[in-house]
């Protein structure tokens, strides 16, 4: 027993090391204040959008999370202001699954917020089906939609510049690609519904890219990002024979939602990065991504066909 004690002993040591060396990721180091500045967050129910939420509100913001479940939005509402001591936290009804979700939430937060400074598109899934609006489900809510909300909000965040944009993407962009034809067309299955995520996290980082482009002059930057790898509720809908393989190793060997969200705090509130705008970020840095993200003509190209597939087109 001492020795099989011993043993296991050793075996924590060791993990130990290698998550705190190989796992774990960079902190975001700074002490940026953040008062007075109004954050509004994607996802922030749960996962690195809760521990985003929860360091920004301790650096002072006010803190709108935007969540499609009002049961979970407000109980992540009382966690944060519990734990930040910060009571400028509030729930407001966001499913990005439905673009007229959409559309009204945008209408009610400009008639309620006066500021917006920092808005994080965090949200994500994984999953395959069709939204209410008939496209790809993961396409429309980890890119589509967010490209809506950005649209609708931009007067309002120019209007608090200096002011930001950030953009939770992915090293899956390595796989991604944009087929035109079909990116935004449902898929059935768990590799479609992969595929569809990377494909979406390489759309993630053109688009920051081409607003970039469009945001120059106006004080306001945006960034993309990759979190890590992380131990959060994005594959939730995997398949049942899937999860007893995929849960042991996430819980093993994927960095926990704080140390997922230092990125995202990074993007957020480093000073003197607004040259970086557009640029894609890791491990609070910027970093190059896959050569196909990187593209500018297809950048441009995405957006414009986004504007068409969400009637912005002129």
């Amino acid at each position: 027993m001492e020795a099989l004690l011993a043993g296991l002993a050793v075996l924590g040591g060791l993990y130990a090391l290698l998550y705190h060396n190989f796992l774990q990721g960079t902190k975001c180091r700074n002490e940026s204040s953040l008062r007075g500045k109004t954050v509004l967050l994607t996802g922030g129910n749960t996962g690195i959008g809760k521990a985003t939420a929860l360091d920004l509100a301790r650096r002072g913001a006010r803190v709108v999370l935007a969540c499609r479940s009002r049961e979970r939005g407000e109980a992540a509402v009382y966690d944060i202001r519990r734990e930040s001591g910060n009571n400028e936290v509030v729930f407001m009804s966001l499913d990005l699954a439905s673009l007229s979700s959409v559309r009204a939430f945008a209408n009610a937060f400009l008639r309620s917020e006066p500021r917006l400074d920092i808005l994080i598109n965090n949200a994500g899934v994984g999953c395959d089906g069709k939204s209410e609006d008939g496209f790809n489900v993961t396409f429309q809510v980890n890119h589509l939609a967010p490209f809506l909300l950005t649209h609708l909000l931009l007067d309002r965040l120019k209007r608090c510049a200096p002011s930001r944009v950030v953009v939770v993407a992915s090293n899956a962009h390595r796989s991604g690609k944009i087929d035109f034809q079909n990116i935004h067309k449902p898929m059935e299955g768990y590799l479609p519904a992969f595929q569809s995520y990377c494909d979406s996290k390489l759309a993630n980082i053109l688009y920051v890219r081409e607003l970039a482009n469009r945001l120059e002059g106006t004080d306001v930057s945006c960034y993309a990002l990759h979190p890590g790898v992380v131990n959060t509720e994005l594959f939730r809908h995997s398949p049942a024979w899937l999860k007893p393989l995929f849960l042991p190793i996430s819980w093993l060997f994927f960095r926990d939602p704080t140390d997922g969200a230092q990125t995202s705090i990074f993007c957020a509130t480093e000073e003197g990065i607004e040259k970086f705008s557009g640029r894609y970020f890791a491990d609070c840095r910027p970093r190059e991504p896959k050569k196909h993200a990187r593209d500018d003509a297809a950048a441009k190209k995405l957006w414009e066909f986004s504007e068409r597939l969400l009637g912005l087109a002129p």
